[in-house]
């Protein structure tokens, strides 16, 4: 094997000099490939004697072991190496302090919403829930809307399948619908009661039914985006109706809610003249800050009116007897408000930056 010896020093050399895989993969071409230098060593053999092939065979076969071997030392060293780059990168500081778990919080929009029901739960308001895919009578035609009202227009009404042509189903653009839902029910509630001779709903009657008095916070539904609107956002209806409800009564509800939302007497409340299909006469509420970066501003934040009386019939009441009054609060708009953001986008954006300054 002596005049194999330089061949294997060379393959120990070159596997030395290999500093990654690959290197290391194409010296050990130059020496055990198809071509190699000990494939041609035994393609030399064939004009061997018998005697000759096993004496150079033997020989050619000891060189090659030894090759291998260092080959597979040079494999492992690589391996070796890489493992311990890799260690000395992720290795662990244990004086480190642990990584803490953020802890999370109510969403800004779900604070106000939850600010909103308490303050109105103070004064006797009920809170209904209702679905947000809606049959096209809750939404439009219960609440006085006009068959050909631009409302029902598929360039502001999210439609959705189910329904049929002349009773489509769609998500609702306000929570308004709730109005004639819990109306209803209501009704039908106490009617039963009385039939029954219920003594506590002759009690609860005096001859009257009791007074309609409820809140309908959620999520509603328009195609509209920009900086202030958004296909998605929340709204708050509120309803009372009985015997002798007013739009005094509708001011100084709206006036007590408004102070104690923003918490402070330093406003003004103003309504002023509009039109709404639900109500009549209707108003916008508009209110101005007296203190802080909104002063002098007035701002709307709210439609309202004494409700309608072919809604008053909606409901299965009699409008000669029942009046009431009906507001619808954008609760994103008195968040933005409350706390000083000035695109709604940024609420639905979920940039945690922005949603932890809500934390508690």
């Amino acid at each position: 094997m002596n005049d194999l010896q330089p061949i294997v020093d060379a393959a120990h050399a070159a596997f030395a000099l290999a500093a990654t895989p690959a290197d290391l993969e194409n010296a050990k071409a130059q020496f055990l490939g198809k071509s190699g230098r000990m494939t041609e060593l035994m393609k030399g053999m064939a004009a061997l004697s018998v005697d000759e092939k096993k004496t150079r065979g033997a020989a050619i076969n000891l060189a090659k072991q030894a090759i291998e071997a260092a080959l597979n030392a040079a494999r492992q060293a690589l391996a070796d190496a890489e493992l311990a780059a890799q260690l000395q990168a992720e290795a662990l500081d244990v004086t480190f302090p642990g990584r803490k778990h953020g802890q999370g919080s109510l969403h800004p929009v779900s604070l106000a919403q939850e600010r909103i029901e308490a303050i109105f739960g103070s004064m006797g308001f009920d809170v209904a829930q209702g679905p947000e895919i809606e049959a096209d009578w809750f939404n439009f035609t219960a609440l006085n809307t006009p068959e050909d009202h631009p409302a029902r227009s598929m360039h502001d009404t999210f439609y959705v399948e189910g329904g049929s042509a002349t009773a489509p189903n769609l998500l609702r653009t306000h929570t308004s619908p709730m109005q004639i839902r819990y109306a209803v029910q209501h009704v039908k509630k106490y009617r039963a009661l009385a039939a029954a001779g219920s003594t506590n709903a002759e009690q609860l009657f005096s001859g009257a039914m009791p007074e309609i008095r409820v809140i309908a916070p959620g999520r509603t539904y328009r195609v509209d985006s920009d900086a202030t609107h958004s296909p998605m956002f929340h709204q708050v209806e509120g309803l009372w109706v009985g015997e002798n409800i007013s739009f005094k009564d509708l001011k100084s509800v709206y006036l007590n809610f408004i102070t104690t939302f923003f918490e402070t007497d330093a406003l003004k409340l103003r309504f002023r003249p509009s039109y709404f299909p639900f109500t009549e006469p209707s108003a916008e509420i508009d209110i101005m800050f007296e203190t802080g970066p909104l002063k002098g501003r007035w701002l709307e934040v709210s439609g309202s009116g004494q409700v309608h009386p072919q809604v008053i019939r909606n409901m299965g009441l009699d409008p000669e007897r029942y009046i009431g009054f009906a507001f619808g609060s954008g609760i994103d708009r008195l968040a933005m408000l409350r706390y000083g953001v000035n695109d709604l986008r940024l609420f639905f954006d979920g940039d945690i930056r922005f949603l932890s300054q809500f934390g508690s």
